[in-house]
């Protein structure tokens, strides 16, 4: 990073380009999304009037392409089962702990989703700054601790809040709740899990942007990023729309708490549709 032959781009303390020279001449560029999600680092030989893309060893990329299968499969469904959840309460066609059990169904594979999310970047191939232009795979592990790199945080606040969409939905099924228990159970830990989406969400522009705004149409992960931070948006929108009025005991909206869920759930199957795309 000291090097004078070094340049390092990205926002605040992350880095999310880096650009070097290799010992053996030529250039190599790191950037944190497509060497993570595709294990690909841009090289340019000495002499060489085009980069090439090189990539990580079989088995890397092997295991990289499991861990997205699984993670896009994950919020496929889980976004699918919110959906359906959604229509059930719009509708009218079920009661209210049938409705609860399609959303904690739905749940259950966003804690997936978000937790895979989180092996993606943890067992994802490094680079060597300084060193030739290569990626080079760790062993695995189910878990590490770096928040200084900016994917890293974005797929860890991205889990947490599914866990808190969990609390969320386990307390739907309490009954005899009060307006006021109503929303401290249920209301809050909504509005906070959908809090942590939209910071999630902000930080993969962060990365996949390296700071700056951007609108990357022909960039499949920026289609993802932008489609899954509508989802949260539309998630917000529902949560707020959805706060029991203590004078009333009604929800501020109701019909727009559920088409705020179901547009934003379909946002989040249609991420995870775009996400099976995006592998090595």
């Amino acid at each position: 990073m000291g090097q004078p032959d070094q340049r390092a781009e990205g926002t605040g303390p992350f880095t999310t380009r880096l650009t070097w020279q290799p010992p053996g001449g030529g250039t190599a560029v790191w950037e944190s999304r497509p060497a993570r999600r595709r294990g690909l680092i841009a090289v340019r030989p000495p002499g060489a009037a085009d980069a090439h893309d090189a990539g990580a060893d079989d088995t890397t990329l092997g295991r990289m392409r499991r861990l997205n299968a699984v993670a896009a499969t994950a919020f496929i469904i889980g976004g699918a089962l919110f959906a359906a959840g959604a229509a059930v309460a719009q509708f009218g066609s079920g009661d209210a702990t049938t409705c609860a059990s399609i959303y904690f169904a739905g749940g259950l594979f966003f804690n997936t989703g978000g937790y895979v999310s989180l092996l993606q970047v943890v067992n994802a191939p490094r680079h060597v700054p300084g060193g030739e232009g290569a990626l080079v795979a760790r062993g695995w592990r189910w878990w590490s601790y770096e928040p200084m790199r900016v994917d890293w945080l974005s797929a860890f606040v991205l889990f947490a809040g599914t866990l808190v969409f969990a609390v969320d939905l386990l307390d739907s099924f309490l009954q005899g709740l009060t307006v006021q228990q109503v929303n401290r159970l249920i209301w809050a830990p909504d509005v906070i899990g959908c809090v942590l989406f939209l910071i999630s969400g902000h930080l993969a522009f962060a990365e996949i942007c390296h700071g700056r705004p951007c609108l990357r149409q022909r960039d499949l992960g920026w289609w993802i990023v932008a489609v899954n931070q509508l989802g949260s948006v539309l998630f917000m929108v529902s949560a707020l729309a959805a706060y029991t009025r203590p004078a009333t005991g009604s929800l501020i909206n109701a019909d727009i708490a559920n088409w705020g869920t179901l547009t934003g759930a379909l946002c989040f199957s249609a991420g995870g549709i775009l996400q099976q795309y995006e592998r090595p």
